[in-house]
């Protein structure tokens, strides 16, 4: 293979709607096609006669090209009136013939011509000018597809079925436990890729060793019923393959003897130490292979004599041979990555950050020279666990509807498609942001592919001016338009944050390289929120990713998990590992045809990190360089280091390319020849309509650069050129927009009377980014299973007197709970100065219970030392001390007993760090830390979050003013306040009554009253403090209430105190509010108060509003652990169904949404064997809709252990409603050695367990609702 093709060469990017065609002539001219990804072509009936109709735009092809087509006749409402095989066509008249004569001609208002080969095939033919009939001949195709993702997305696979070891049938439908969406009673799980899932028996160890041989027999049987069944593909995942795949191999061997399209097994598909990611990373690749599979043969028996090379997700090309269906997921988006790449070269830039916006969405990516992969993602809905390019998606396109909730204006995310389009397309659509260009001037009618409704776009802003004024809101259509605009800028804006500030990297120093069919429109605006001053448009913007492919080069990477400390390692034994890993890259680039000399010096890589972390940095680097590469890299993606810490290589990687992947567009397009004369239009910028110029791109000549305002049009996009920038041509033929005056400052908002719709969206966006980026650092850097695996943390934005600003929305119980903790440290530490940081976990000052951390930052004004808000964080540290490894001690009496108590400690004062004299705290009392390193670690990586998040404050305040960003803080908790108003309005008024028990008979009473704009829950009548640790404190109660409430809100309100200011709580002395004392000894003990009294909390709410029928009403918590580590846990049960919906299987539900540890890393890092989880088949509740099914979890520990359970609905199931049935109450269980029954358990029990012991845990159904329909 040669690094050129001197015939004809086509590089083609497959999209949804379209496919966009690169080619080179064999004599070196460029062209360029676009045709629809149906391989079909349209237009109007001109004229008819009878057998044949004509349309003057089907005379550029050769006579008879058409031979072979399926001509379809179309009404004006488009509907089909008639279908005919093409038996020619005449290039003289654009005459189509057809073998038959056509009956509905004359009725006729369009046509559509399809093509019986694929896209990529009709784009080949219609340049090269060949029937269906005549040979391709030898050329050269490098082709990009989205064929993979939309199967994806319309579950259109193969019929798949996936083998695993026992026990783990439900692994997959189960996954991580954690619902999508954290305030949806109804909740909606991805539907699954597999029709079916069998087990074979056999077992290997996390070691690696063979615990029970694969029983062949057993397989053979299985693979004989699935492909009787019509089993298509087979995916296979068995426990640990990535240690030890013989297994895998045996069973992949004997599959292939029978009739499948497909067989994956996991460890081929993914090298992650994960046995969901692996299994789901297989399950895609199996269910995908058919189809890609299908697709490449199609073309390939078409051109049989094509040189074919596909670009998959990690930027790479590969032959037809290895292109398997994990590949395809992002092989559309990444030609436009790696074509982005080598515009910013082109142009002399080291680095990028790339800009793709589309129709409904923007993709967005950074480049350093090289590409950023990320090696874990969920793309389209699945989890893939593979080399991918980092690619940021944000539902923020041209097709973005525009809303308003009623207070703000919002953008996204739905979209209005291609059909019926935005509201200027005269097909009936809603609002969308192309409209709002359109109205602004800054799209040229007169150069879209149609005529534009202006009228449309008039009519829906009359419409939404109109209902603004309704809330007191006057704006203009002028300033509605920008102020959506600015929105869907801000959103983008964000996505690029994420991918560089929160990464460590200044955007600043980027270029923006925009491109898709509206990436150009907005460049400008974006760069100005980022503060990027230069951005580039490439020639070929509106093809970028087909022509990425031409330039991307033939790539191998291959991985292997090692999982040991660097200490550990050989430097001989890694360089073996290396050198084999080289060797099976080289190989198969060698066996696909390529030489030698085409191949580049392997890049090795490792991916490292803490041990005990999660999260892993690649790196370019040695076994004697490695900790000190890696410290650097930490220190700048999180802001500090554990230099004590080993290190632990995670997977080792090689990459190996063929340099073919030289641009065979060698000197850059020349461009078209100017069609228009320039001109002008009146657009709008800034406040007001302006004189801006309007150019062809074409007239556009080096050095002679184009001062904005200013619209430049092309065949394939608009470029919006803003005041105080500028376009010039650069010499390799890309635009370069710079701006040339300082960034626009923004006026300052009246921040004391009405605030201003837009704004109101824009800092709500601002604040919700910030927290999510908080977040984002603490699972990244953190050590503990609790918070990198489960995600059981929370971060928030809170104003100066501790008012919710923004909490991401990661765990419901603490969202409510938060703010009155930062309240109550901002009282009791009376001498708050800049640079302290306090950590706290008193569940009597706003927290919930020992074992939830909090870590609050006040920032201040650096010239005043005002203070201006607070930064927190609350992560759950599975062990604090206690009686009980894991401190959820089942019968703990009171506080003491519960682990060490931080009031509220300075951990840093004055920028000075006390983490030594915080250790010894944790080592102190009678019950200290068992893990006080590991507490240590998570505190420090909790500080550095809060410090990430007051550092964009800061940046925000340098931006926009302080008294602006503090008025709006103030300004979206009054909007929340008022959206949680008009929705209690919505409420029947009127007084509900309901009461529920915990498993002892605890009564919860709650006399719920719904008024004008308000609502008063009194829960007097509850029971009184409890002598163990069912107990709650009032944070927690908020945080229930503030959950119940929200999830009756459908559309997105911002998350702040002022949700809950119109909710009135009565709280008398009980279990719900027990008095604090000085002495941990005398204070009630609250362990299962925020894990299991708060699910109860929700089911009474809840049942009081009739909203839904109970859910599992249990966090089931599980601890083990001895004097070594502690271990803890929730497991997932049923959802209560609702009207209308069934409850969900298998998930979290409520107040929490914490994910489950993965069985591999279970087994790996504890002595324990899971055995079995899986759902608990028909435990929930029956009724017209039904409630989800509760889960089996079993374990075998492998060592002495003490095990602690809190669970509850196990003495009664959680209640149905509107006559459904309960869902089955759950059960503990235990198997000794030698027992021949299981043991009944408690509720809520403590017990030694010794090796070989099982637990079972079956967790409740949720209840269903309605009475069962008769059968």
């Amino acid at each position: 293979m040669s690094k050129t093709t001197p015939g004809w060469c086509f590089s083609i990017d497959v999209g949804g709607t379209f496919t966009d065609c690169v080619a080179r002539t064999p004599g070196g001219e460029l062209r360029i096609l676009k045709v629809l990804s149906s391989a079909a072509l349209k237009g109007n009936v001109e004229a008819a006669e009878a057998g044949s109709l004509r349309d003057q735009s089907l005379r550029r092809e050769p006579n008879d090209f058409f031979r072979g087509f399926e001509l379809r006749l179309l009404a004006a409402d488009g509907s089909e009136l008639e279908r005919a095989e093409v038996s020619g066509s005449s290039a003289t008249d654009g005459a189509i013939f057809t073998s038959g004569e056509l009956v509905t001609l004359a009725e006729a208002h369009s046509w559509e011509l399809r093509s019986p080969e694929e896209a990529p095939l009709l784009c080949m033919r219609t340049l090269m000018r060949l029937r269906l009939d005549e040979d391709l001949g030898e050329v050269d195709l490098r082709l990009g597809t989205t064929r993979g993702t939309n199967a994806l997305l319309e579950r259109d696979g193969a019929r798949t079925a996936v083998l695993t070891t026992p026990g783990f049938a439900d692994l997959l439908l189960i996954g991580n436990q954690d619902r999508p969406r954290i305030f949806d009673l109804e909740i909606r799980k991805p539907l699954p890729l597999f029709d079916a899932a069998r087990e074979i028996p056999g077992r290997i160890s996390a070691s690696g060793d063979e615990l029970e041989p694969l029983d062949l027999d057993r397989a053979a049987a299985v693979l004989a019923e699935l492909e009787a069944a019509g089993t298509e593909a087979v995916s296979i995942c068995l426990l640990h393959s990535a240690s030890n795949p013989a297994h895998e191999e045996a069973l992949a061997e004997l599959a292939l003897g029978f009739n499948f399209s497909e067989v994956v097994r996991s460890s081929a598909s993914s090298s992650s130490p994960r046995m969901v990611s692996r299994g789901d990373t297989s399950l895609v690749d199996a269910y995908l292979g058919p189809v890609i599979r299908g697709y490449v043969d199609s073309i390939a028996e078409a051109a049989p004599s094509a040189s074919l090379l596909l670009l998959t997700s990690a930027g790479g090309l590969c032959s037809p041979r290895l292109f398997r269906g994990k590949d395809a997921v992002l092989s559309g988006p990444a030609g436009g990555v790696v074509g982005s790449a080598h515009v910013a070269r082109e142009a002399g830039c080291a680095c990028a950050i790339a800009f793709d916006m589309g129709g409904t969405s923007t993709d967005v990516s950074r480049w350093d020279g090289g590409f950023e992969m990320e090696y874990e993602a969920v793309k389209a809905g699945v989890r893939i666990a593979t080399p991918l390019l980092a690619i940021e998606t944000v539902a923020a396109g041209g097709g973005s509807i525009c809303g308003f909730d009623g207070e703000k204006l919002t953008v996204g995310p739905r979209s209005a498609g291609s059909v019926p389009g935005p509201a200027c397309y005269g097909a009936g659509g809603e609002l969308a942001i192309t409209d709002l260009n359109f109205f602004l001037g800054r799209i040229p009618p007169d150069r879209f592919p149609f005529p534009l409704d202006g009228d449309a776009v008039n009519r829906r802003l009359d419409a939404m001016a109109s209902s603004l004024r309704g809330r007191g809101y006057e704006k203009s259509l002028e300033e509605i338009a920008a102020g959506y605009l600015d929105i869907a800028n801000q959103r983008m804006a964000a996505a690029i944050r994420r991918i560089s500030l929160a990464r460590g990297y200044d955007a600043r120093e980027y270029p923006l390289v925009a491109f898709g069919g509206a990436g150009a429109q907005h460049a400008c605006a974006v760069a100005d929120e980022l503060g990027i001053v230069k951005v580039l448009v490439p020639a070929l913007a509106g093809v970028l990713s087909a022509r990425g492919a031409s330039q991307a080069d033939v790539t191998r990477i291959v991985e292997r998990p090692v999982l040991e400390l660097v200490e550990n390692i050989s430097p001989p034994r890694l360089e073996e590992l290396m050198s084999d890993l080289e060797e099976q890259a080289r190989s198969e680039l060698l066996l696909d045809g390529l030489g030698e000399d085409l191949l580049a010096a392997p890049r090795r890589a490792f991916d490292l990190r803490y041990s005990g972390q999660d999260s892993t940095i690649e790196l370019e680097a040695t076994l004697d360089n490695c900790r000190e590469a890696f410290e650097k890299a930490h220190e700048r993606r999180y802001g500090f280091t554990h230099p004590g810490r080993e290190l632990e290589l995670v997977t080792a990687r090689v990459t190996c390319s063929a340099g073919i992947g030289e641009d065979w567009v060698e000197e850059g397009p020349a461009p078209p020849a100017a069609t228009e004369a320039p001109g002008s239009r009146q657009a709008f910028f800034a406040g007001a309509w302006v004189d801006a110029a309007v150019l062809d791109e074409a007239s556009l000549d080096q050095g002679a650069p184009v001062a904005g305002p200013a619209i430049i049009a092309s065949a394939y996009h608009t470029i919006v050129v803003a005041p105080g920038w500028t376009a010039a041509r650069h010499p390799s033929g890309h635009l370069v927009l710079e701006r040339r005056d300082k960034p626009r400052t923004f006026s300052a908002c009246d921040v004391e009377g009405e605030p201003d719709p837009v704004q109101l969206e824009i800092f709500h966006l601002h604040f919700a980014s910030i927290a999510e980026e908080m977040g984002v650092a603490l699972e990244n850097s953190a050590v503990s299973t609790n918070v990198r695996e489960r995600l059981d943390f929370s971060c928030a934005v809170f104003d100066s007197g501790g008012g919710l600003v923004a909490n991401a929305p990661h765990i419901p119980v603490h969202l409510g709970a938060m703010g009155e903790c930062v309240r109550q440290v901002s009282r009791r530490v009376s001498d708050l100065a800049p640079g302290d940081v306090i950590v706290t976990n008193d569940p009597f000052l706003g927290g919930s219970h020992l074992p939830d951390v909090t870590v609050v930052t006040p920032v201040f004004d650096a010239e005043t030392a005002e203070l201006l808000f607070y930064t927190a964080s609350r992560a759950h540290h599975a062990e604090i001390g206690g009686r009980r490894p894991g401190s959820m001690s089942p019968d703990s009496k009171n506080l003491a007993e519960e682990g060490v108590l931080l009031r509220s400690f300075k951990v840093i004062e004055a920028g000075v760090p006390r983490f030594d004299e915080l250790e010894k705290i944790l080592l102190s009392g009678p019950w200290p830390s068992r893990c006080p390193r590991e507490n240590l670690a998570d505190i420090e990586a909790q500080v550095a979050a809060n410090r990430a998040g007051a550092r964009r404050l800061e940046e925000l305040i340098a931006a926009r003013g302080r008294a602006t960003v503090l008025g709006y803080m103030g300004h979206i908790q009054a909007a929340a306040r008022r959206l949680m108003e008009s929705h209690l309005d919505r409420l029947s008024r009127g007084v509900r009554v309901f009461e529920d028990e915990l498993d002892d008979g605890t009564k919860i009473a709650l006399r719920l009253e719904v008024g004008e704009s308000r609502a008063l829950l009194d829960f007097t009548g509850t029971a009184g403090v409890l002598d163990n640790n069912f107990n709650a404190t009032p944070a927690i109660v908020s945080s229930a209430v503030l959950y119940c409430f929200r999830c009756l809100i459908d559309n997105d309100i911002p998350l702040n105190a002022g949700v809950l200011e119109p909710l009135e709580l009565i709280l008398p002395e009980s279990f719900l509010n027990p008095p604090p004392a000085a002495d941990p000894a005398e204070c009630a003990a609250v362990a299962a108060g925020n894990v299991e009294t708060s699910q109860r909390v929700v089911d009474v709410v809840l049942g009081a509003l009739g909203v839904a029928a109970a859910s599992q009403g249990t966090m089931n918590n599980l601890l083990f652990g001895n004097e070594s580590f502690g271990y803890y846990e929730t497991i997932a049960g049923g959802a209560g169904a609702g009207e209308g919906f069934p409850g969900a299987a298998g998930v979290h539900t409520h107040m929490t949404n914490t994910r489950i540890t993965d069985p591999e890393v279970l087994e790996r890092r504890y002595p324990v064997r899971l055995r079995r989880f899986s759902l608990r088949a028909g435990s929930g509740g029956a009724g017209r809709f039904p409630g989800g099914d509760g889960v089996i979890r079993e374990l075998e520990f492998l060592d002495e252990v003490e095990v602690s359970i809190l669970s509850q609905r196990r003495a009664r199931g959680p209640y149905g409603a509107a006559g459904g049935a309960p869902g089955q109450p759950g059960r503990n269980l235990l198997l000794r050695p030698g027992a021949k029954e299981w043991e009944e358990l408690p509720a809520v029990t403590t017990f030694s367990a010794r090796a070989g012991d099982r637990l079972r845990i079956e967790t409740p159904g949720g209840g269903g609702w309605g009475a069962p329909e008769r059968g």
